[in-house]
This record gives C-alpha cells, sequence and structure tokens, in this order.
C-alpha cells in the first residue's frame, strides 16, 4: 500500500531524514517510534506532501507520490491527522467534518460515513453543533481522527495522537484506531508512546537520529530488550 525507499529529507545543512526505508501493507496498522527529534514527524510530513523530500521515492497504491502535493496526496487516499490536533475552533464540530469530505461527490457514502464516525465516537455526535475550540483535548483530537476519516482514506496517518491525553483517554484513542482498522483503513501511527503503539501495531520501526535501527512485529519489539530499555522503562 505505502513504499518509502532510501528517503532522505534535510533542513538547510540538517539532514533529518538518512536513506530510510520501510513499507506498509494494505490493511495493516504500522507504527513508527522513537524519541523527540528522531525524525519521525519529518517522516510523515514528507510522506503526506508537506515537505519535499531531498532524494529517495514513496510510492501509495504502485504510484510514485515523492514529488505529489499535499492537497492531491489526499484526494489519492492518503490523509494525516496532525500532531496538535489543528481542528477549525470556530466552526461546529458537525462543520469540522463536513469539511473532511470536501473534495468527494458521493452523497450517499458521505451520509454513511458520518454515521460510522458517529457510532466510533459518540461524544462527537454529542456535541454536533458545539464549537471545536470548546472541546477538551481528547474529544478535539476524536474530532481530527473523524475528520480524516469523512475523506475515505486508503491510509490514514496519525502524527502523535497520544500527545497532551491522560492515561484513560490515550486508551480509548488508541482503541478506536483499532476500530478504525478493522472497519478497512490502513493505518500509520508515530508515536513518542511506544508502548501502546506497540500493543496495536502488526508491525513497527523505531528511529534514531534521521534512520531506521530496529523494526518487527509489534509484540517482538515489545519483547526486544532494546526497545524495553529505551522505551518502555524496562
Amino acid at each position: 500500500m505505502l513504499e518509502v525507499k532510501d528517503l532522505n529529507v534535510s533542513y538547510g545543512m540538517i539532514d533529518a531524514v538518512k536513506g530510510i526505508n520501510f513499507k506498509i501493507e494494505d490493511g495493516q496498522v504500522v507504527a513508527l517510534i522513537g524519541a523527540n527529534g528522531a525524525g519521525k514527524t519529518t517522516t510523515m510530513h514528507t510522506i503526506s506532501g508537506l515537505l519535499k523530500a531531498k532524494s529517495g521515492s514513496i510510492t501509495l497504491d504502485g504510484k510514485d507520490i515523492t514529488k505529489v502535493p499535499g492537497n492531491k496526496i489526499v484526494s489519492m487516499g492518503l490523509v494525516q491527522v496532525p500532531e496538535g490536533r489543528r481542528v477549525f475552533t470556530q466552526m461546529t464540530v458537525e462543520e469540522n467534518l463536513k469539511l473532511g469530505a470536501y473534495l468527494r461527490k458521493d452523497k450517499e457514502q458521505i451520509e454513511k460515513d458520518f454515521k460510522h464516525v458517529y457510532e466510533l465516537f459518540p461524544r462527537l455526535e454529542e456535541r454536533k453543533s458545539q464549537l471545536a475550540g470548546t472541546l477538551s483535548g481528547g474529544e478535539q483530537q476524536m474530532l481530527a481522527m473523524g475528520r480524516a476519516l469523512m475523506s475515505s482514506p486508503k491510509v490514514l496517518l496519525l502524527d502523535e495522537p497520544s500527545m497532551g491525553l491522560s492515561p484513560l483517554l490515550v486508551k480509548e484513542i488508541f482503541s478506536i484506531i483499532k476500530e478504525i482498522n478493522k472497519s478497512g483503513t490502513t493505518v500509520f501511527v508515530v508515536e513518542q508512546n511506544a508502548k501502546m503503539a506497540l500493543e496495536i501495531a502488526d508491525y513497527a520501526y523505531v528511529m534514531e537520529t534521521g534512520k531506521i535501527v530496529l523494526e518487527g512485529t509489534g509484540k517482538e519489539l515489545a519483547a526486544s530488550e532494546a526497545v524495553q530499555k529505551a522505551y518502555l522503562g524496562g
């Protein structure tokens, strides 16, 4: 579904991502974990077209998207939920969700997707007429995820979905990510909370200073001594 080959990304003279390779199979949950500043968000932004690659290639469903602008990538079925939510605070919950479907013309399916989003996030339905800026952090995270789902993505990119949330809400968000995946969406999650990410991941990669240093199934990495010491407090 998604393949990254020899990807290099730079900020001026600084090499942020250094020749990484990974792939995501259709229907998987794949996690990219690592410390703050490892290059995880840069990798995600480059995949979604917000940053330009210095070299290497990104392929979505067999099509090269390395130089495709971000808005076109969305219409090809790859959608990112940014770090820090970024909801439209002066618009209602429902208006935010409608914006997620702005590229679509299939009215009947849009209505079905509205119902699906409200099933996944009952709190959003309760607050559909409320301004997004008045929601709690957890509710805003749910709204950002729901808005992304309204674009009917093949691949959903989640950048630090647990950031700033209470442990209880983190569990709820990751449980919903599993549900989203079960309903047919491939998920790529970048996350500092390695424990939660590895629990739901079919496959995972560990990133340090711009390079991928370890990979394996979620279970394999959770059991790895090196991962436990560095990221799981073992």
